[in-house]
């Protein structure tokens, strides 16, 4: 089905100069222990920005109490609106279903582990208010990570955002502001898997960065083990450009050179006399080795974009909603193909 392009105008001519609705998306996967402090802090933050608000909860297939927790949230708070999904699809999903679900002309997508600050919230939507479109939070500092991980972060930022061609900020997450239009844009996409993050940044307008400190988690673990951010992070590459492609031009040439390096040094050596012979069988297992090696991951890198365009052509939603609980409960649906 071919989907008509977004229109990016302002709807209903809607004003940032003013009052207006924000909307606060918060994926939620095993977040019992924090998620009571997170509304907290939210419910002291949101009114200080001098919209109305609402802010919506999706509950990623949780196994503890978290539902549980926010249904109480919800029952209590006209604010707040909970969105179950039928399992775990993971953050990428929630957060999109979370997207399509807000009404706001603001909205912010931020996590439950108050890792990224609400009080930070004001200062985006200052920002949009000046026009800005899409206001990212960028960190200064990161607390509570060990130095593989800010360091293995800090090299993985620099080169997602040279191998995409578009402008990608650095030193960032998903913790972000972005306008009604921005929103609109990025949730009519048609792609079943998502990266928000190189979606947002594709949509184009105008980006801004807010800068602030992310904090330690506030209470429980991460959901993200390496094999995880690993797996997230060759999804972002893989769905968002064609560069490992384009690289296997460029490990081929290198193998052209080193195959006609290693035939050299085997003439040579044949001139040379057999006692060179054991340089020349050197030579020449190593480029066949190399060969092997370069073949096979172009194979390989061939095969994930394969496997992803097959799971688009399936037509699968990339979520399920199981219910919905509270103001948006006439809004949600399962997505569409």
């Amino acid at each position: 089905m071919t989907r008509p392009a977004p229109d990016c105008s302002r709807p209903g001519g809607r004003s940032r100069s003013g009052g207006g609705l924000l909307s606060v998306v918060i994926p939620c996967h095993n977040e019992q222990d924090v998620i009571e402090a997170t509304q907290a802090r939210l419910a002291a933050v949101l009114p200080g920005t001098g919209m109305e608000f609402e802010v919506i909860y999706v509950d990623d297939g949780s196994r503890d109490a978290t539902l549980a927790r926010l249904e109480a949230i919800a029952a209590r708070d006209p604010h707040v609106t909970v969105i179950e999904l039928s399992r775990n699809f993971g953050q990428q999903a929630a957060m999109s279903a979370g997207l399509a679900a807000a009404r706001g002309d603001a909205i912010v997508i931020t996590d439950a582990d108050l890792q990224d600050p609400p009080e930070v919230i004001p200062e985006m939507v200052a920002a949009w208010r000046r026009g800005v479109d899409v206001a990212y939070g960028r960190r200064r500092r990161r607390a509570g990570e060990t130095a593989f991980k800010l360091a293995t972060a800090n090299l993985y930022h620099r080169l997602f955002a040279w191998l995409i061609p578009y402008p990608m900020p650095v030193d960032t997450g998903d913790f972000k502001l972005m306008d009604r239009a921005v929103a609109d844009a990025v949730v009519a996409l048609p792609e079943k898997r998502r990266y928000l993050r190189s979606l947002v940044s594709w949509a184009g307008f105008r980006h801004e960065p807010v800068w602030y400190d992310r904090h330690a988690r506030a209470a429980g673990e991460t959901k993200y083990s390496p094999w995880n951010l690993l797996k997230l992070a060759g999804d972002a590459v893989v769905l968002s450009c064609d560069a490992p492609l384009r690289l296997t031009w460029v490990a081929a040439a290198a193998l052209a050179l080193v195959g006609i390096t290693a035939a050299g040094w085997a003439t040579l050596a044949a001139w040379l006399g057999p006692s060179r012979e054991g340089f020349t069988l050197a030579a020449v297992v190593a480029a066949i080795s190399l060969a092997a090696a370069v073949q096979t991951a172009a194979v390989a890198i061939v095969g994930e974009y394969v496997a992803r365009t097959f799971r688009e052509v399936q037509g699968r939603p990339p979520w399920v909603v199981r219910q919905t609980i509270g103001s948006a409960e006439s809004r949600v649906t399962t997505r569409a193909a």
